[in-house]
């Protein structure tokens, strides 16, 4: 049987078929591994074996596909902030309702969580990422403000700084953390440690707001 002319989409027997979602999860790798700038359409073809043409029948850009994938970690964070728990109460318990959660968003939506830490602000997609995840910061930033004023947190630390070493930790867990399984980034040295997103919430939570000394 004649090979398929080129450009018709066709793939090797035994691949999956693919569509919008398939496709952004192999955009999502492909980004975190080769970095948004280094990636071409190409690469995109090659990864998820599909010529460009029929990349195009499932994609506008590659910038939509960057938008697409920043808008699934973004979305779930500002959700965080929006629920009961994080808007009313005590602001103690609103800033470690809002840590455990950021934990639990990052592990169920790790590569695109992963992919937004990697941005760099050189498109007009990735300053709108930045510029979302900088009122992210200024609001939690200001819950620590409100719990210091409580008696509750230290008042000796600026609260952007408590926020940023907070996040910080929170956000290393994309360097190490591996769900059983993932196929979205290259296993780390640390591997992975059988946590779910609730023993890291605990940890992180108990680590920052409790110390490390006995």
């Amino acid at each position: 049987m004649p090979a398929p002319p080129a450009g018709t989409g066709e793939r090797h027997p035994g691949r999956r078929r693919h569509d919008a979602d398939s496709v952004l999860d192999v955009a999502v790798t492909v980004f975190i591994e080769r970095g948004y700038d280094g990636t071409s359409m190409e690469h995109l073809s090659r990864a998820s074996g599909l010529s460009k043409s029929s990349l195009y029948h499932h994609i506008a850009s590659k910038e939509q596909l960057l938008r697409t994938a920043l808008e699934r970690a973004v979305g779930p964070l500002f959700d965080v902030l929006a629920e009961p728990q994080a808007s009313t109460g005590r602001a103690i318990d609103r800033l470690e309702h809002v840590v455990r959660r950021t934990v639990a968003v990052l592990v169920e939506r790790l590569p695109y969580v992963t992919l937004l830490l990697r941005v760099h602000g050189n498109t007009e997609t990735e300053r709108w990422a930045l510029e979302r995840r900088r009122e992210f910061d200024r609001t939690v930033a200001a819950l620590v403000v409100e719990a210091a004023a409580d008696g509750d947190v230290r008042d000796d630390v600026d609260p952007a700084v408590v926020t940023r070493l907070l996040f910080g930790m929170i956000n290393s867990l994309v360097e190490w953390y591996r769900p059983s399984g993932s196929p979205h980034v290259a296993p780390a040295a640390t591997g992975h440690h059988g946590l779910g997103p609730k023993e890291l919430g605990d940890a992180v939570v108990r680590i920052a707001f409790d110390g490390l000394r006995r």
